[in-house]
């Protein structure tokens, strides 16, 4: 058995059509079900569903073979016993700097001043700060992080962006990009040893879906 780990929202969406064109279909909707472990049209395969931010945690232990994590988790999990070896370019957006409309971010940061950053990747803004040189003094919080500036709380707030809609209903401005984000294939290494015969076929085929629309969607914006 080939455990795959998803989490409900716009990763499982965007893997739906990949995991068709791998012949795995889910037998229950996990926004309708409230079934964790959903069997497949493969007998095979199982999907467990868990909270984004444990996807890395289940691979890397080995309740999971498989996981489909956003890079900004994993780069906040630090990677440690996983295998990366696709990038599924679904779930597609940016980790930014994001601060109220009108605060000069980067005369802040050029005079050395000492900014409150609210933020859930306590990790990577750590880290994207101290290589720049940027004394700051971390928050951390789990929802609403654009409520952080306008409250007083955080003169800047380190976020996903997508469409960037979100920043601009709140009078907020992207000031600088840390990392551009999208949803990577990741293994247990002790999985991908030991089920080897079985798991690889499964890389292969998701290399082949993602390979499949990427050149579907040069087609299509050819004939535009």
């Amino acid at each position: 058995m080939i455990t795959l780990a998803l989490s409900k929202g716009r990763i499982f969406d965007e893997t739906l059509p990949l995991l068709e064109q791998a012949g795995i279909r889910p037998l229950a909707d996990p926004e309708v079900s409230r079934k964790l472990i959903i069997a497949t049209s493969r007998a095979d395969v199982r999907l467990i569903i868990v909270r984004a931010s444990d996807t890395p945690t289940y691979v890397q232990y080995g309740a999971a073979d498989l996981g489909i994590a956003g890079k900004d988790v994993l780069l906040e999990h630090g990677g440690a016993g996983l295998y990366q070896p696709l990038d599924l370019r679904i779930a597609v957006c940016r980790l930014m700097v994001a601060a109220p409309e009108g605060f000069d971010y980067a005369g802040s940061v050029q005079q050395g001043a000492r900014l409150r950053i609210a933020t859930k990747y306590v990790k990577t803004a750590r880290e994207h700060f101290a290589a720049k040189g940027v004394h700051v003094d971390l928050i951390k919080l789990y929802g609403s992080m654009e409520l952080a500036p306008l409250v007083g709380l955080a003169d800047a707030i380190v976020d996903l962006v997508s469409t960037g809609g979100t920043l601009r209903a709140n009078r907020l401005a992207a000031v600088e990009e840390i990392v551009p984000i999208s949803a990577r294939l990741i293994v247990n290494q002790a999985a991908l040893k030991l089920k080897r015969g079985a798991i690889e076929p499964l890389l292969d085929a998701f290399a082949r879906a993602v390979a499949a629309r990427d050149q579907g969607n040069r087609r299509d914006a050819q004939a535009l």
